[in-house]
């Protein structure tokens, strides 16, 4: 291996864990995504904003109905991905940490996602899954991106690999008939994940992750893009259709460029 000793640190922890949480590498990229989302809600709910962006987004749940949350949820995801440059300062954020991780040709998701969860509220809950049980492709590493402090049940939760090796040895017996079954056997095992604004979350979406209903007083605001080497193998969603290169390097172009010579 011909790591250097910092990424070798990251890689043993990211495989350890499943999962690494580390400062954004780009600050003011992290920034002018916070003050789009800030944009967007004052443009979303009609009227202007407190200056405290912790605040407007801790405390939307004052100001935005259950019942329209997923509008206006909605509402939000086709405003930010709207923006040309979203996508390009969202990868700035944990580019170094994917370079380490996954490599410096990379696919990145065409759109990014937003979770939106209120206090108390049932209707945003994602039961426990592994993006792979759906098609997804092992190479695949979700950069989660936390919008306000995450922690407690305001925060995902993730099952270790090795208990999640354990679930997958006794999958058939622990399932049950529902995804809250499977919860209730994995629940002693399972972590939740502190993620502060300012930081980012690299983690294996081949592990069982999910969330609960949120226990806290403030709203959860977190983005999710998944991000993979171009020349590992696809799952269900293909390039073109799902993830686009975004680091082609000058060698892989003039590879897939290439020809024989016509012999005719």
């Amino acid at each position: 291996m011909f790591l250097s000793d910092s990424e070798q640190a990251l890689s043993t922890e990211y495989l350890r864990q499943g999962y690494v949480v580390r400062p954004a590498a780009d600050a003011d990229a992290l920034q002018w995504m916070r003050t789009q989302f800030i944009r967007l809600v004052s443009d979303a709910l009609g009227t202007p904003l407190s200056d405290n962006p912790e605040d407007v987004l801790n405390h939307i749940h004052r100001q935005v109905p259950v019942a329209q949350l997923n509008t206006f949820r909605l509402k939000i995801i086709r405003g930010f991905n709207a923006v040309d440059e979203f996508r390009s300062m969202y990868f700035r954020v944990a580019r170094p940490y994917l370079e380490t991780l996954v490599g410096n040709e990379l696919a990145m998701q065409l759109r990014v996602n937003l979770s939106i969860q209120f206090p108390n509220d049932d209707s945003s809950l994602l039961p426990v899954h592994a993006d792979t049980w759906s098609g997804d492709s092992p190479y695949e590493v979700v950069v989660w991106l936390p919008l306000v402090d995450c922690y407690g049940t305001k925060a995902m939760y993730l099952l270790p690999p090795k208990a999640t090796g354990e679930l997958k040895q006794q999958f058939a017996n622990r399932a049950g008939n529902s995804s809250e079954d499977l919860y209730q056997s994995i629940q002693q095992d399972v972590k939740f994940l502190e993620v502060r604004y300012g930081e980012v979350l690299l983690f294996d979406q081949g592990l069982p992750h999910g969330n609960r209903i949120n226990d806290e007083t403030e709203t959860r605001w977190s983005m999710n893009c998944r991000f993979k080497g171009v020349f590992t193998p696809y799952g269900d969603k293909k390039i073109g259709e799902f993830f686009e290169p975004i680091t082609l390097r000058a060698a892989s172009r003039a590879g897939m460029a290439y020809r024989l010579p016509d012999p005719s």
